[in-house]
């Protein structure tokens, strides 16, 4: 008998703001209960959000497919979701978030 697989583990969803136009892309501190993400793309054709979502990607050490965009395609605030999220999640938010 092989030994029963063991299950992924769920995705995670995490509320981000993200800040376009800044000077530098960083990742780091709240804007309320959201994790700030500030990139140097403008909001324009979506630049801003993909910028985001490979910095947040980048910061938490999983690969760009990983995260997903859930809702605020349009919105400076935005929920996504990482697949497979790795085992020290919670730590790298905490530390981010400050």
């Amino acid at each position: 008998m092989s030994p029963a697989p063991v299950p992924a583990p769920e995705p995670r969803r995490i509320a981000i703001r993200v800040k376009p136009g800044a000077s530098r892309t960083a990742v780091g501190g709240t804007h309320g209960d959201a994790l700030v993400v500030a990139v140097n793309a403008r909001a324009v054709e979506g630049k801003a959000t993909e910028a985001a979502l490979k910095a947040l990607a980048d910061a938490l050490g999983v690969r760009r497919r990983q995260i997903v965009l859930v809702t605020g395609a349009t919105s400076r605030d935005k929920v996504v979701e990482v697949a497979e999220p790795p085992a020290g999640l919670d730590a790298a938010l905490a530390d981010l978030r400050g």
